[in-house]
């Protein structure tokens, strides 16, 4: 049993779980039924849920029983931070099990008998926890003017050498969750294909909103993937690329929240998901769900974390995911950025390697720059040097871009494998080995 589920279930009587569907989509229904493919309408897909849905609990006293009970009442749950444009007759009630068809996975609360009737179904493959993410916070913010010309980060990896032979990451669609990004600035305009908003209970907003940032973290990621040169500035390593982006942070139900932002990227049929978010340590809850990414041909990019070494984020640390810790111009790693190292035969290092993550300037909502120091900073640059890849050999799977980035790297001078494992990807050696 999860660890984490176990000490809810002592805690509290009743733990929040991922349940995993046997099958993957798109036959997870289809394939749970043991019904022929293509057969399976909405209905069915209802009676799967309902079926499973006798083992979930409302729990009254949990943070989504709060939320519900606050909209029902016409109170605000959140009167400082925008929740979202759902309203409270919307959020007046939420379902005890919610489906994500594109990840085949459910999430509701379960009591013991419930967890395990679920662990017994055998439409199940696995039930684990869903510890509270949360976002991966820049360790510095300052006002900047970008310099005429690439920054110093696009530089570094390289990745001009590429433009010049024609690739930009066009036709390469990358999710991007976030707090969104603010679809007005002059270098993403032309960059978001789709933008979703999820709200404190995890359910997309409709009609969608136009894309907004409701911070500033987003807007900055998002750039530095797939920023369009503005005049003569270019932030964005794919500029090219286009993005799927999602407000998933902060707030609310955040595990409901990113479930929900994962499943509607996976739907938009994106080949890279770029994700600053997690949680502090080694928890295996989240490894089905980086496992199903990789089932589905997506790379999961994560950001490492920023407490320094000795230190890692889930999933992050998953050997599953492509971990990212930050460097900075002169080759150092900063001191922020986590590493760690653990007693498995597969990739017992994280990060995976790192990349620009210190005075990194990109897009600020409103139309500016500013400079950000974090693994969040530079994990969207490994994001968008991926998707120069794969429009390069679109023909060649997440787990060879992968690979291609690993045997690209070097360690700078002063770089200890300890903190920066294989080091710095190199954009024109990635491409020589696809």
């Amino acid at each position: 049993m999860s660890a984490h589920v176990s000490q809810e279930l002592r805690a509290h009587g009743v733990a929040q779980v991922i349940v995993i569907l046997k099958a993957a989509p798109p036959r997870a229904v289809e394939m749970a039924l043991g019904r022929p493919a293509g057969t399976v309408g909405a209905a069915t897909v209802g009676a799967l849920v309902a079926g499973l849905a006798r083992c979930f609990a409302t729990a009254a006293t949990s943070q989504v029983g709060a939320i519900t009970s606050a909209a029902a009442e016409g109170r605000p749950w959140r009167p400082a931070v925008r929740a979202g444009r759902a309203g409270p007759a919307a959020c007046a009630s939420v379902p005890a099990v919610r489906f994500y068809p594109n990840l085949g996975v459910l999430l509701g609360a379960v009591d013991r008998a419930g967890l395990a009737a679920l662990r017994a179904d055998p439409r199940v493959s696995a039930v684990v926890g869903a510890p509270a993410l949360s976002p991966i916070r820049p360790q510095r913010r300052a006002a900047a003017r970008p310099r005429r010309g690439t920054t110093w980060g696009i530089q570094a990896l390289r990745a001009p050498a590429l433009w010049k032979q024609g690739l930009s990451g066009k036709g390469v669609l990358v999710g991007h969750l976030d707090t969104g990004v603010d679809g007005r600035h002059p270098t993403l305009r032309a960059a978001i294909a789709a933008f979703a908003e999820f709200d404190d209970l995890g359910r997309e907003v409709r009609p969608a909103p136009r894309p907004f940032d409701s911070q500033d973290h987003g807007t900055h990621t998002a750039a530095t993937i797939a920023g369009r040169p503005a005049g003569d500035r270019h932030v964005g390593v794919a500029p090219g690329a286009r993005l799927a982006s999602a407000l998933v942070i902060e707030g609310g139900d955040v595990v409901a929240r990113v479930l929900g932002g994962m499943d509607w990227a996976v739907g938009q049929g994106v080949r890279i998901l770029s994700l600053s978010l997690g949680f502090r340590g080694w928890w295996e809850d989240f490894l089905p769900l980086t496992r199903l990414l990789r089932e589905r041909n997506v790379l999961p990019v994560f950001a490492v974390g920023n407490e320094g070494p000795g230190t890692s984020r889930s999933p992050g640390n998953y050997p599953e995911a492509l971990s990212v810790g930050a460097a900075g111009r002169a080759g150092e790693v900063a001191d922020f950025s986590s590493s760690q190292r653990f007693r498995r035969r597969r990739e017992p290092l994280v990060p995976d390697l790192v990349a620009p993550g210190i005075d990194v300037v990109s897009a600020r909502p409103g139309g500016g720059y500013q400079a950000m120091d974090g693994t969040s900073m530079a994990t969207p640059h490994v994001a968008g040097l991926a998707a120069l890849l794969m429009e390069a050999r679109p023909d060649r799977s997440a787990g060879e871009v992968e690979a291609a980035l690993f045997q690209s790297c070097r360690l700078a001078p002063g770089m200890t494998r300890t903190r920066a494992n294989r080091g710095t990807a190199d954009a024109v050696l990635a491409l020589a080995s696809l």
